[in-house]
């Protein structure tokens, strides 16, 4: 037990954390927004009846200029409705190793079902996508959104933080 004239030491006050390693650094906003580009994959996590997270992988599409995520699911995906009840949620993102991450925190707009080849949900969906060299494959892609009744959850994002540890490498 500590005496006043042996003060405590707390080992998250020091800059290295025990082992003598490098402490995590947060990452700038540019390195925040390189990472949620050249991921395509995150975890996000809604919000369940009893305030528990769910969980969830998903592709997600990251647009910095509107600060906003873009996740396509269908409509009846428990995150949809979670999302629908409560809005608040989360995408976490790894970064190019385990000491690296991203989050994107805000609150989520589930979009109507596309109804129709080509509406507004469906285009948007399909910038999502990297494109499509052919027309017919296009189509197709647009009638299946339909028939999946796939929606666009948007994340409008309000926080956006992570960390990095870069960790010495030996050659």
């Amino acid at each position: 037990m500590p005496t006043p004239s042996t003060p405590a030491t707390d080992p998250g006050t020091t800059d290295d954390p025990p082992g003598g390693g490098p402490a995590p650094r947060a990452l700038s906003e540019e390195e925040l927004d390189t990472l949620l580009r050249s991921q395509q994959f995150g975890v996000l996590a809604s919000v369940k009846r009893s305030g528990h997270p769910h969980l969830s992988t998903v592709l997600f599409h990251w647009s910095p200029r509107e600060r906003i995520v873009r996740v396509s699911t269908t409509a009846d995906r428990l995150k949809a409705r979670q999302l629908r009840r409560d809005p608040h949620t989360a995408l976490h993102v790894s970064g190019p190793d385990v000491w690296s991450f991203a989050v994107a925190e805000g609150d989520a707009v589930v979009s109507e079902p596309s109804t129709e080849p080509g509406d507004a949900v469906g285009r948007e969906l399909l910038s999502m996508t990297p494109g499509f060299t052919d027309s017919g494959e296009e189509a197709a892609f647009l009638q299946q959104l339909v028939r999946e009744r796939r929606v666009v959850v948007r994340i409008e994002v309000t926080r956006l933080y992570g960390t990095a540890l870069d960790v010495p490498r030996g050659d």
